[in-house]
């Protein structure tokens, strides 16, 4: 392990970390903030935050504004890179493909599928690395943005042991039917759509169910929402779910601005579950 970076922040440490990735075949970076006092004297239940296509674990850290109610809370949060990265590491041209596109899924197609298993390094590689090395507890949240949303709740619906509660900004809920999606899954999954279902959270949800309590916050002037974003599908699923709120908000676009608004009432949403 090496730390690449450690500031001061609201009395807590936000922390850049790099490490060697047995899972994706690389080296990994992450951002952790740990508040202070509590993480000294006792460990702190942790949110995970998956960010969107382009991102790079630094941007919820650096645009979000959310170490201040996490401090507040005593809550960790951990902000993994998008997805493998590195000059071994298959690339594509466009920006919603190679790297900053992972999608949260393990690849099973060429060239992918050597370093683009995203999903087992989130569920289970990551996890398990910073609760090696860092005064965490294993009560988990998670939430993302747009293709984070997407992961978020995909990997919640299929794990829900693993975390007490999920939540998103803008998700990408039904890829299987938006472009987005249909171009990751085919070229990082192939033809089947059995096996995109698998990450498909609409789907899953109709399948499974979704026994944790859900917050989706999306805006009504975002530019992605009718031909990428699909949210009605994602609220006519879990319509007779009671702890499913999915938020409409008026006027707020696909940005940080529109995550910086709302991340104070995702952290306390979660933050009732994580200390109960």
């Amino acid at each position: 392990m090496k730390v690449i970076s450690n500031q001061r922040l609201f009395d807590g440490e936000q922390i850049r970390i790099e490490h060697p990735s047995e899972t994706l075949q690389c080296i990994m970076r992450f951002s952790l903030y740990l508040p202070h006092g509590m993480a000294a004297t006792k460990k702190v239940p942790v949110l995970y935050w998956l960010s969107g296509l382009t991102c790079t674990d630094e941007n919820f850290t650096t645009k979000a504004g959310a170490q201040r109610v996490a401090a507040e809370l005593g809550m960790a949060l951990v902000i993994p890179d998008t997805s493998p990265r590195g000059a071994a590491v298959p690339d594509d041209d466009s920006y919603d493909m190679g790297h900053g596109a992972g999608f949260y899924v393990n690849a099973t197609q060429a060239p992918w599928k050597a370093h683009y298993r995203m999903y087992d390094y989130i569920t289970q590689e990551l996890p398990q690395f910073v609760t090696a090395h860092f005064p965490v507890s294993d009560r988990k949240a998670i939430s993302g943005h747009s293709m984070g949303g997407h992961g978020a709740l995909s990997i919640a619906v299929k794990n829900p042991t693993q975390y007490t509660s999920v939540s998103a900004f803008a998700p990408i809920v039904n890829p299987m039917a938006c472009a987005w999606g249909q171009k990751a899954l085919t070229q990082y999954l192939g033809d089947d759509r059995s096996e995109w279902a698998q990450y498909d959270s609409v789907e899953l949800i109709r399948e499974r169910g979704l026994p944790l309590p859900l917050l989706v916050d999306q805006g009504t002037a975002d530019d992605f929402l009718a031909e990428q974003l699909l949210t009605d599908n994602l609220s006519a699923v879990t319509r007779d779910q009671a702890d499913a709120r999915i938020r409409y908000q008026e006027g707020y676009d696909h940005s940080y601005y529109f995550i910086a608004t709302f991340i104070a009432e995702h952290l306390r949403f979660h933050a009732k579950f994580l200390f109960a």
